[in-house]
């Protein structure tokens, strides 16, 4: 294990955890964890353009529970490292090396919690290691290809358009500048936690992950990330371990997929919120009991 990188004295007290790094397939990865280490795994997965951070309430919602939550950082977020090549984004590259990390903790048993692209990130390392799967827990996110005749999101078709997504995204720090327009209550990632998330993403020279992840998405059924979806919607509807769903329906991102993740999932008990894509910040309970649901 590597030190954890420093960060001020203003974040550091937001992130009551066990910080560390590890050199993963030559990728320095950034990890927080709470509970006891041989206690059973939970693996918390962020998407774009967020990190650990965004687990912290449900990790503060699980205090005194037996269980060990780990809390990466994809490679280009957070307190990762931040590889100024933009082409290293790709699905494939994102399940390889969160597959390693899992991997290089030992975590040879483990439940997922996956929000935006921690879902298909995260299954994809569980349809790598199914044997390996105790629970999943299910945020916001989608878990399969587009369907044919799909289109994508105002937001994915912004991502595509060229130089003024390179600067909103390079320079004027978008989307962690405008996060709060996708949630339920404007005010979650106001004040510090708002600019916690922008200040992982200061460096323009090095912030290219939030733009690459964002082109990520398919626009079309040729797209590169299709076959892993693929993989992860055939592991998901064949999946027959506990499961649990919890939804924010205020989400203009991904809340339109609700239904559709429900019948891949039809066995999952379901949380239906009002909160937005960021739902960590608003029903950080919720989750918890869905964590503990599938523990248990």
């Amino acid at each position: 294990m590597l030190p954890a990188p420093a960060v001020p004295a203003w974040l550091d007290a937001m992130l009551p955890f066990r910080r560390y790094a590890l050199d993963v397939r030559g990728y320095r990865m950034h990890v927080m964890e709470q509970g006891p280490a041989d206690a059973p795994a939970v693996l918390l997965v962020h998407g774009n353009p967020t990190w650990g951070f965004l687990y912290r309430r449900v990790a503060k919602a699980l205090e005194g529970a037996r269980l060990r939550l780990v809390m990466p950082d994809l490679v280009g977020l957070g307190l990762s490292e931040h590889p100024r090549d933009a082409s290293v984004h790709t699905l494939d590259f994102h399940v390889r090396q969160l597959g390693a990390l899992v991997d290089a903790l030992r975590l040879e048993r483990f439940a997922l919690v996956g929000q935006d692209w921690g879902g298909p990130i995260g299954a994809g390392v569980c349809a790598d290691r199914p044997e390996r799967v105790a629970g999943i827990v299910v945020l916001n996110t989608v878990l399969g290809p587009p369907k044919k005749g799909f289109r994508p999101t105002p937001f994915h078709r912004f991502a595509r358009l060229p130089v003024v997504s390179d600067f909103a995204f390079r320079v004027l720090n978008f989307p962690a500048r405008g996060m709060s327009t996708a949630q339920g209550d404007k005010h979650s990632v106001a004040g510090d936690v708002g600019r916690a998330y922008r200040w992982v993403l200061r460096d323009r020279r090095s912030n290219a992950a939030p733009l690459a992840l964002a082109r990520m998405v398919p626009d079309s059924l040729a797209h590169p990330s299709v076959p892993r979806l693929r993989q992860v919607e055939d592991w998901v509807t064949t999946y027959r371990g506990h499961a649990a769903i919890v939804w924010g329906h205020r989400d203009p991102v991904l809340g339109r997929l609700f239904n559709r993740t429900r019948r891949a999932l039809p066995n999952a008990r379901t949380w239906e919120t009002q909160a937005g894509h960021f739902l960590q910040e608003e029903v950080p309970n919720e989750i918890a009991e869905a964590i503990r649901f599938v523990t248990a």
